[in-house]
């Protein structure tokens, strides 16, 4: 679908990553930008393609999010009523 207006963004691209040598990954724009997501014009694509499997698992396994574990912080025990005074 073209976009509304002529040159303005119609492809929206989620976690791009630039491929470098030996099948790095690294974030698109990284050095510029903390945003994920981009809106680019679809005549400013050159290439798309489909990656090998071994690339396209480690860009998933980039993507997963990372689990920590929390420890739930027990509940105060309760305080013992103070013994009565003669």
């Amino acid at each position: 679908m073209p976009a509304a207006v002529p040159g303005e963004p119609d492809c929206k691209l989620t976690e791009p990553f630039v491929v470098g040598a030996q099948d790095t990954l690294a974030p698109w724009l990284v050095d510029v930008t903390n945003q994920n997501t981009f809106m680019i014009s679809s005549d400013k694509i050159l290439t798309l393609i489909d990656p090998k499997p071994t690339l396209l698992e480690k860009y998933e396994k980039l993507l997963k999010p990372t689990l920590s574990v929390v420890q739930p912080i027990p509940p105060n025990p309760p305080t013992p009523p103070n013994p009565p005074t003669d």
